[in-house]
This record gives structure tokens, sequence and C-alpha cells, in this order.
């Protein structure tokens, strides 16, 4: 049994629900999901087999909030994206004191999405101005809001890489010796 399906192994065990998935397509190895209460064992878990905080974001998804940790490795190229739904209150334990990262990832998606993270050493706004608490400038309107589902579709195996749409821009062409004036 390698690392990565130890690491498998404890994750279900605590219990997160974790899938190995194609690096190629998702462009991380490992995505797991969780609940919120998972979230700090999970976190401590990582921190002890030698992973790193990439960052802490969130995605205004339906049903509810989805807050997004990238987690990679120091000793292996291995990168993890863990997933986790805000409960009703809008709330998810903070993990500032495992990762000092997450101090300014969580501070951000406070300000951004009004996610609170409880226990966290200092919750003050990050980029906004303290009298803009209520703003939370990246909720979406109630009919703009997409099923979680319906973002992480992947695209069709049958396409043809040039056929798939990138964000990348075009290559410009070297002027060749007719162009040159």
């Amino acid at each position: 049994m390698d690392e990565t399906d130890r690491l498998i192994d404890d994750l279900q065990g605590l219990p997160a629900e974790a899938e190995q998935v194609d690096y190629r397509q998702r462009g991380y190895h490992l995505e797991v999901r969780l609940q919120a209460g998972q979230v700090r064992a999970v976190a401590e878990l990582l921190r002890q087999r030698e992973f790193y905080l990439a960052f802490i974001s969130a995605v205004h998804v339906s049903p509810a909030i989805e807050i997004v940790y990238q987690f990679a490795c120091y000793t292996r190229p291995c990168r993890i994206v863990a997933r986790s739904s805000v409960t009703g209150d809008c709330t998810l334990p903070s993990i500032a004191d495992i990762f000092d990262g997450a101090n300014w990832h969580e501070r951000e998606t406070r300000d951004m999405f009004g996610v609170v993270f409880t226990d966290h050493p200092n919750l003050e706004p990050l980029l906004l101005p303290e009298d803009a608490a209520d703003l939370k400038p990246l909720l979406k309107k109630e009919g703009a809001i997409k099923p979680a589902d319906q973002l992480r579709s992947l695209p069709d195996a049958q396409a043809k890489p040039s056929e798939l749409s990138t964000n990348e821009e075009p290559q410009a062409q070297k002027p060749t010796g007719e162009d040159r004036q």
C-alpha cells in the first residue's frame, strides 16, 4: 500500500469521503468531501503528513456556500482539494491554529462571502472597510446560483483537445522574412 492509499484510508476513517482523481483533468490528486465537524480533524491529519495549506476560498453554489481548501505536500507531488458546505448559520471551524496561513484566507472568505470561522483568533475585516461588514460582494443573486454538481462537470472525454475551450491566448506567430519591412 503506497502513501496515497494510506492517506485515503486515514481520511475515510475520520470519516471523510476521499477519492483519487486524474491530476491531468482536475489539477489535483485527491478530492475530499467533508462535513463541517471534520474540517479540523482533516487539517490536523494533513499537517501531520507534511502537507501545507495552499489556499482557502469559497464558491456560492446551491444549496449552500462551499468552502474549498487546497493542500499540497512538501515531500512528494500530491495536491488535495477538500470541500465543506457551511452550516445553516454560515459558520465553519477555523483551522488558523493548525495552519498559520489560514488566518488571512479565512478573513478574506469572511469579507467576500460572509462565512464566519468559529474560534478564529482575529476575524477582523481584511479587504473591506469595517463599515461594509454586510456587503459580501461575491455572493450571487438568488437566480444566478448554480448547483455544485453542475460546476464540477468534466469536459467530454470524446472531444479533441483543440475543441475544448481554453482561457489561453493564441500564440503569436514569429514574423517570417517576408513579413519584416
